[in-house]
């Protein structure tokens, strides 16, 4: 059994929709705060404002880099994640070039992921790689993982929330056995329950992607 404590830890909460605006950002902020939330993830353009409210808090901030067709060149991805870091972003979550990957142009993708590393290096930033699995084999999802551990990142992730699909745990389980020994595991996707979120961690993700955050710790035993 897992505490409403532990959950929380290991939350990423996604502030993500294009119609949010600054209060809604700052009250999230808050309510991370307040629950102990491990991190909150927004836009590019918002990533100072969590930034200056979480000055004085645990909680992490991150944004998100080609997000969410994962279709921009590399030297785009790079200087977005440069200006985040810039900005106060510790984590960078970007998305994997799905178009050439699903074309077989498995050295670009590598190059496209090598890109963002390279700046998150500088600052010690984690990256997480977001495979975008509901357009993927299983097969293609254990190779992108590959791919993702080739370009140095530190975290392979299933979903931007904004595709056909959420995380499943036919997914994760083939993320875990590929690249669970060396990277982290994200479920992102349709978590909106206590219950789906221990499942998660009980299959051996570090890491969970949540909009629907309080539903998920309000349903936690006391």
């Amino acid at each position: 059994m897992y505490t409403r404590k532990e959950i929380a830890e290991t939350i990423d909460h996604a502030v993500l929709k294009p119609f949010a605006v600054d209060k809604d950002v700052i009250e999230a902020c808050r309510m991370c705060e307040e629950r102990g939330v491990g991190s909150i993830c927004v836009r590019p353009s918002y990533v100072s404002l969590p930034a200056k409210e979480l000055k004085e808090c645990n909680c992490r901030f991150s944004t998100v880099v080609g997000f969410p067709p994962g279709s921009s060149r590399p030297e785009v991805k790079s200087l977005e994640a440069r200006l985040a870091l810039k900005d106060g972003a510790v984590e960078l979550d970007m998305v994997m070039n799905i178009g050439k990957f699903l074309s077989g142009d498995y050295d670009f993708v590598r190059r496209d992921i090598e890109a963002v590393v390279s700046e998150a290096k500088k600052h010690k930033a984690i990256v997480k790689v977001i495979l975008e699995i509901c357009y993927l084999s299983a097969e293609q999802v254990a190779g992108a993982c590959k791919l993702a551990e080739a370009g140095g990142a530190d975290f392979v992730k299933t979903s931007t929330g904004f595709g056909d699909g959420p995380a499943t745990p036919e997914a994760i389980e083939i993320m875990v056995r590929t690249v669970g020994k060396t990277m982290g595991v994200k479920a992102s996707g349709g978590i909106r329950s206590y219950e789906t979120a221990v499942g998660y961690l009980k299959q051996g993700c570090d890491r969970l992607g949540a909009a629907s955050t309080e539903a998920v710790l309000d349903g936690a035993p006391e």
